[in-house]
């Protein structure tokens, strides 16, 4: 596989597209974004034609620098190739949440000022809904099947204008300029639009590799709801700035069966997640001989007493040093592999609190957990 510094080419731009045609310059014929059931594939280089030509169909459109873009899309390709054919005009694409009911998706639209919206038709009763009420949405783009009730669909769009000057739209963005609208629940009254710009995810991109180191070819699920920045930032806009490698995970209760095919170098999910996870190696190991079961379960045990004396800055005694050494041969280095997590750089969970107990679980077993904070 071609080798890319995803660290340089981060530095040497100043907005998230500029990163983008970095990645697919260097890397054109790299695995971009496929989909987990294995029914679609893109290369770096396919993505920046299609985005390109996205781009030139939305300008058609009306959309430009300083517009927003509604998506309304699950896990999927069209996802990336829709919001990048939206960043590259200069405008700021922002999601829905998936389980907004129509009166919910009327006000994030109205409160954005979006004039065209980009959905799936699994969405498409509950959108029209709200479009009833939304006077200055002028185009709804549906990116599978036909067009219906005004609507347009997506290959009537893509690739309508082939004199679209990319070049020119992408030197005219500046670092400032959104990048995307967050809708958080808030903590009163309607969700709150966040403004965030190239320049803020630029840096959160360099500032986390820094702290990962985050590899060439770097592989992640995007499983997420990608309304939320979580989704957005970690398996969206880290893969763009570095040339990796994005699956998309079409239904989310799949993402154990997705982890160990996928092998992602960085996973984030919700407490519930771990909590699951750990259940089920629990499970497993109770399914064991009894000598088997004892000797896992000794093991374990050793690894937690180890986590817990240097999350509180004692020594390890030596025995129990080697203890877990053996186990982490025999046992430990096992349940990784078994996760699908055993080349992950940096695993996290948040927006819940978390047993301690399944954090002291993960790290006796060689996987170091962390908790997460950050605001949207």
């Amino acid at each position: 596989m071609t080798s890319f510094d995803g660290a340089a080419n981060t530095r040497a731009a100043s907005t998230f597209i500029q990163a983008f045609h970095g990645v697919a310059a260097g890397v054109p014929d790299r695995e971009a974004i496929r989909d987990f059931e294995g029914t679609a594939s893109y290369t770096w280089g396919q993505v920046r034609e299609r985005a390109d030509a996205i781009a030139g169909g939305l300008a058609k459109l009306g959309v430009g620098r300083g517009e927003t873009v509604a998506l309304m899309l699950s896990n999927r390709p069209e996802f990336n190739l829709t919001d990048l054919g939206v960043m590259t005009t200069g405008a700021a694409p922002f999601s829905i949440y998936q389980t907004l009911p129509p009166e919910a998706i009327e006000y994030v639209v109205g409160d954005a000022g979006a004039r065209v919206a980009i959905i799936e038709r699994a969405f498409y009763e509950s959108f029209m809904k709200a479009r009833q009420n939304l006077d200055q949405l002028e185009h709804v783009i549906v990116i599978d099947g036909e067009g219906e009730d005004g609507t347009l669909t997506l290959a009537e769009v893509e690739g309508s204008n082939p004199g679209f000057d990319v070049e020119a739209s992408v030197a005219a963005m500046q670092a400032e300029d959104l990048i995307t609208l967050i809708y958080t629940s808030g903590t009163t009254g309607p969700p709150k639009g966040v403004q965030l710009s190239h320049a803020n995810l630029m840096a959160s991109a360099e500032l986390f590799n820094q702290v990962i180191q985050i590899p060439d070819g770097a592989r992640v699920i995007s499983w997420l709801p990608t309304a939320h920045i979580a989704e957005r930032a970690a398996n969206y806009y880290l893969p763009l700035a570095f040339g990796g490698t994005i699956t998309t995970l079409g239904n989310p209760r799949n993402i154990i069966q997705a982890l160990p095919q996928v092998k992602p170098h960085f996973f984030f999910a919700v407490p519930r997640i771990w909590e699951k996870m750990k259940a089920g190696i629990e499970t497993q190991l109770e399914g064991l001989p009894d000598e088997q079961r004892e000797l896992a379960q000794k093991a374990i045990a050793a690894g937690v007493q180890k986590v817990r004396l240097e999350q509180a800055g004692q020594p390890v005694p030596k025995e129990l040093a080697e203890v877990c050494a053996r186990a982490d041969e025999e046992l430990f280095s096992k349940l990784r592999g078994l996760l699908g997590l055993e080349g992950a750089a940096s695993i996290n969970t948040g927006a819940a609190p978390t047993p301690v107990a399944v954090l002291e679980f993960f790290h006796a077993i060689g996987l170091e957990l962390s908790e997460i904070w950050g605001m949207s």
